[in-house]
C-alpha cells in the first residue's frame, strides 16, 4: 500500500560523507499530507534511535549526537526526505531507517486514514 523507498547507505571512511534519501509512494490511494518524516537507525546491540525529524512546516530536530552534522531536508512535492551526513564517525554505524507520519486518500480526495510507515532500513557503515 504504502512504500517508503531508502537510497544512498554504503561505506564511507571517518570524516566522510553520505547523502540519504527516502521516497514515500503509494499504490492504489493517494497520499494526503505527509506531518512527518525523519531517520531514525539502529546499530548492533542497540535500541532503534531519533537521528532527525522534519515537519511538513520545515522545523527540524535533530540529536545531540549529529547536531552540526547531519543535516535534514525535505521535498513536500515529491514526497521525498533527504539525510545530509557529513564528517561521519565509527559511532554512526548503523541501519538506517526513514519514518513519516503519513494521510492516506482515496483517489476522489476523501480521507482514508493516517499512520506511521517504516522503510526497509539502509546500512551506513564508517570504518577505515
Amino acid at each position: 500500500q504504502v512504500q517508503l523507498v531508502e537510497s544512498g547507505g554504503g561505506l564511507v571512511q571517518p570524516g566522510g560523507s553520505l547523502k540519504l534519501a527516502c521516497e514515500a509512494s503509494v499504490i492504489i490511494y493517494r497520499i494526503g499530507v505527509i506531518d512527518s518524516m525523519g531517520w531514525y537507525r539502529q546499530a548492533p546491540g542497540k535500541q532503534r534511535e531519533l537521528v532527525a525529524v522534519i515537519t511538513n512546516g520545515g522545523s527540524t530536530t535533530y540529536a545531540d549526537s549529529v547536531k552540526g552534522r547531519f543535516t535534514i531536508s525535505r521535498d513536500n512535492a515529491k514526497n521525498t526526505v533527504h539525510l545530509q551526513m557529513n564528517s561521519l564517525k565509527a559511532e554512526d554505524t548503523a541501519v538506517y531507517y526513514c519514518n513519516a507520519d503519513i494521510e492516506i486518500r482515496y483517489l476522489n480526495g476523501t480521507y482514508k486514514g493516517q499512520r506511521e510507515y517504516w522503510g526497509q532500513g539502509t546500512q551506513v557503515t564508517v570504518s577505515s
